[in-house]
């Protein structure tokens, strides 16, 4: 049983359709415009607190332009060095001069992280969002729709569980739910409080 623990599936590559979007529904309208050669911009800037889905979103957008040598994504700007913020600079005028496509994310709006004034100001020019992370019933929506999907009966005290004494990440609770799913299918047996208990005890003692 301990094995079947360690072999949890990853989680689903992030999507745009798998993406919940909560209350950031005009975020991915955006983004899918842009993807689709629809936005009023080609520059994009997302901009929230850790969890709140700008990786997911990016590395969405990544997977589906791959071979676009005009489309480039940059998570994390906060943490460039000046080097690498003159070089995004640079990058951001060459994509101005060939319509091409640049969308970045950080932690804070682009005035607000110590940037370079002139990086700043350019992220600043196109469509900037913050991203609001899933409240408790977004986040209750999206494990039962996770659940329906795996054909999992997930009780509602399961999920209450869950919110309550796990890692509140999306990530972690469907990676939680996906682990019950297996061991409810090895042991041939519902899914329950006391199962996801079980689990989590021999989770701290791998």
């Amino acid at each position: 049983m301990k094995q079947l623990l360690l072999d949890i599936k990853p989680a689903a590559p992030p999507t745009l359709l798998n993406f919940i979007e909560g209350q950031n529904a005009e975020a991915l309208a955006s983004l899918n415009a842009l993807l689709t050669q629809q936005a009023q911009s080609n520059f994009i800037y997302l901009w929230g607190e850790a969890g709140s889905g700008k990786s997911h979103l990016l590395q969405a957008c990544k997977a589906l332009n791959l071979a676009d040598q005009n489309f480039t994504i940059v998570d994390d700007v906060q943490l460039l060095d000046n080097d690498a913020q003159i070089a995004l600079f640079n990058t951001y005028n060459q994509l101005k001069e060939t319509s091409g496509t640049l969308i970045t994310a950080g932690l804070h709006a682009p005035t607000q992280m110590r940037l370079r004034d002139d990086l700043a100001t350019r992220l600043a020019w196109g469509l900037v969002y913050q991203l609001q992370p899933l409240n408790d019933a977004e986040k209750t929506l999206a494990l039962q729709n996770h659940a329906a999907e795996r054909g999992i009966r997930l009780p509602s005290e399961v999920v209450e569980y869950c919110l309550r004494y796990l890692r509140r990440d999306l990530s972690t609770l469907m990676a939680t739910l996906d682990a019950l799913d297996e061991w409810s299918l090895t042991t041939k047996k519902p899914v329950t409080v006391p199962m996801l208990r079980q689990l989590l005890q021999l989770n701290l003692e791998i």
